[in-house]
């Protein structure tokens, strides 16, 4: 083969690889991958592969500023639209500039976005404005993500839509932002999988807050902070400790992917006060506390928040035995207590009332199940593995 063969035979191959790769390979509203080679005054190029070559309406991708959002070497998904004058016209969204109804179409069949802008409240739903001046409507059920409910503050915001129905030639639209929240939805869920992991810390913002708990958005899902895993003091009353809309700082207690549930601790983040027990409530030290609970077994008392003793019936009574420790306290009465005795491992304090501090029986220990009786009510099912990430953190 000579050398002017060869090169016909080159030039056959490249003419036949653009060929393939011209714009018979695409059809309306097929969503592919492509580079920014280069950035014009109004049109974005894009690099299809091959020798193919794109273009974007640059308006596309500039933000509620003004400002472009992307550059030369970023690879964006956009939709093919058309071929016009030799040219591939890319979108990412149908929007005002879009050829009105020539695309709304191929927009519902290929589920290509639609920008539109809210209009007004009407039965039922929302009027919204696509594509230049078509008028579709939004059903209550279909704007936002579900339980944000559907509210006059949407009127007069600029969304992105997925049509549902298309009908009557345009005279009947029928959208859903809703599929595009949980298609965004999905992707962060699936970034969220390689992301966290049990045991890291992480920002939040508190979205809502419910009588067991608070739920913190975490950038893409909502993960709960039970109600016994908000602070070391006991809460009654979440709203009391937080509020929606605050920002903070919690600890991954535990990540279940097959209900896409996260369990979180903002306790986990603030100091033990355990760490310096032995030094604030040494053996025979006096102390005033307050009555937090009353058992069977005695009367467990707070000295301060996250730390509780144990008063056991025994002591109680003076030396007058008692049926229940309600014959002698009642739930917050403040009580001046001697410190008799103290267990790190297991986080037990044996107290005495004040009183009785310099009598020399000892109180019958209750037992383990007693314990776990106690603390089972003041903390939820997550405060061992919380106890346990704790320690974990705190050794690090």
């Amino acid at each position: 083969m000579t050398v002017e063969e060869n090169n016909n035979k080159v030039s056959f191959e490249e003419l036949l690889n653009e060929s393939v790769a011209g714009p018979g390979w695409l059809e309306p509203g097929q969503r592919m991958e492509a580079r920014i080679v280069d950035i014009g005054a109004d049109w974005i190029f894009l690099d299809l592969g091959g020798k193919s070559e794109g273009i974007l309406d640059k308006k596309e991708m500039l933000d509620a500023n003004g400002e472009l959002n992307v550059k030369v070497g970023d690879t964006i998904m956009a939709y093919f639209l058309s071929s016009r004058n030799d040219e591939l016209m890319f979108t990412t969204r149908i929007t005002r500039g879009t050829t009105g109804l020539n695309f709304l179409e191929e927009a519902m069949r290929n589920d290509i976005p639609v920008e539109g802008v809210i209009e007004k409240e009407i039965k039922g739903g929302f009027q919204v404005k696509i594509a230049g001046d078509t008028a579709a409507f939004c059903p209550y059920s279909q704007m936002g993500l579900r339980g944000q409910g559907a509210t006059a503050e949407y009127v007069g915001q600029r969304m992105l839509f997925i049509i549902t129905e298309y009908g009557e030639k345009g005279r009947n639209v029928i959208l859903s932002n809703r599929a595009i929240r949980e298609a965004e939805m999905r992707v962060r869920l699936e970034e969220l999988k390689e992301e966290l992991r049990e045991g890291m810390k992480i920002k939040g913002t508190v979205a809502s807050i419910q009588d067991f708990g608070a739920f913190v958005d975490i950038g893409g899902m909502q993960g709960l902070i039970p109600i016994s895993e908000i602070g070391w003091t006991r809460v009654e009353d979440v709203s009391e400790v937080l509020s929606v809309g605050q920002e903070l700082e919690t600890v991954i207690l535990k990540l279940d992917w097959e209900k896409n549930r996260v369990s979180l601790s903002r306790k986990a983040t603030l100091p033990d006060p355990w760490d310096n027990v032995e030094a604030k409530y040494p053996a025979g030290s006096s102390h005033t506390g307050t009555v937090a609970r009353l058992t069977k077994f005695g009367a467990f008392v707070t000295l301060e928040g996250g730390v509780d003793g144990l008063i056991h019936i025994s002591k109680l009574g003076g030396g007058k035995r008692l049926n229940y420790p309600s014959e002698v306290l009642v739930q917050g009465q403040t009580v001046e207590v001697t410190v008799q005795g103290i267990d790190l491992e297991k986080r037990r304090i044996t107290l005495v009332p004040e009183r009785e501090a310099r009598g020399k029986v000892e109180p019958d220990a209750p037992g383990d199940d007693d314990y776990r009786e106690y603390l089972g009510k003041t903390h939820s099912s997550m405060g061992t593995l919380g106890d346990l990430l704790r320690k974990k953190l705190k050794n690090k």
